[in-house]
């Protein structure tokens, strides 16, 4: 009995030392790094395939955008929303909306805000404007070259008489622009944040959004109407090009084992 024990220990012995030298030996540390980079492969196809399809969605995302946008760019005038709707406006209910504001330009002095155009870099000029119906709202009148900067700054509002302003609703820019922040108390400003002009200005009853005037007709500054409404769409380059990798990587990962194949099939 002892004997068998002996016998199959020594067995059991050299089957463990066999596998042992299988897993330590460089053949075995190399197939194990190829099954392992084959898994890489894997899951990188599938990161690829994954980002190719969420392209093909947010193009469909961006195209029901464009549509809905210029779809209210052409619809018939409204009513500026008042106070009631202001807790429902936002980018993707109410921006770029044809609305109209009838009151009287009052209640502090313009903000000059900085702006690149079709006509260059200068300023979009915002002053507040107060509907009939008891509350104001910020209208960009549109914009003013650099060298007309100081005319601007020191006017007291635009137009004091009653007047109609017919335009686009824009929702707030908080913060400021690329790598430029707000500085309210130096009176710089790079975006058109509603909120933070009202308030250095002592405004009240103010809309969380602003309108950009429309083209007026005359020649003079500030000019209105400039308003770009494009949507950048490259969703589907950009799809492509992820199933284009994704293609590259899976040829790359089944070359090598197609070849595999091959030299097997020779040998027998």
């Amino acid at each position: 009995m002892s004997h068998v024990s002996g016998a199959g220990r020594i067995r059991a012995d050299d089957i463990a030392g066999r596998a042992g030298s299988f897993v330590a030996s460089p053949q075995g540390v190399g197939m194990a790094s190829r099954w392992f980079l084959l898994l890489l492969g894997f899951l990188g196809v599938l990161v690829f395939v994954g980002l190719g399809i969420w392209q093909l969605e947010r193009r469909v995302w961006k195209l029901d955008l464009i549509a809905r946008v210029d779809q209210r760019i052409h619809a018939p005038v409204v009513d500026a929303p008042g106070p009631a709707a202001w807790a429902d406006v936002d980018a993707g209910g109410y921006e770029y909306r044809h609305v109209r504001l009838t009151g009287s330009f009052s209640g502090g002095a313009s903000t000059l805000v900085q702006a690149v155009t079709e006509l260059g870099g200068g300023y979009w000029v915002l002053t507040p404007m107060r509907d009939d119906r008891g509350f104001t709202v910020l209208v960009n009148r549109g914009f003013v070259p650099q060298e007309s900067k100081a005319e601007f700054q020191q006017e007291s509002g635009g137009p004091r008489s009653p007047a109609t302003v017919d335009g686009l609703l824009r929702i707030s820019e908080p913060g400021g622009g690329f790598l430029r922040s707000n500085d309210p108390a130096a009176n710089r400003w790079y975006s058109r944040d509603v909120a933070a002009i009202a308030k250095a200005r002592g405004l009240t009853d103010v809309a969380p959004y602003f309108i950009d005037a429309g083209r007026s007709g005359a020649d003079g500054w500030p000019r209105g109407g400039l308003t770009v409404v494009t949507f950048r769409n490259s969703h589907l380059v950009y799809a492509l090009t992820w199933f284009a990798l994704a293609a590259m990587l899976a040829i790359a990962l089944a070359r090598p084992i197609f070849a595999g194949r091959r030299k097997r099939d020779a040998a027998r």
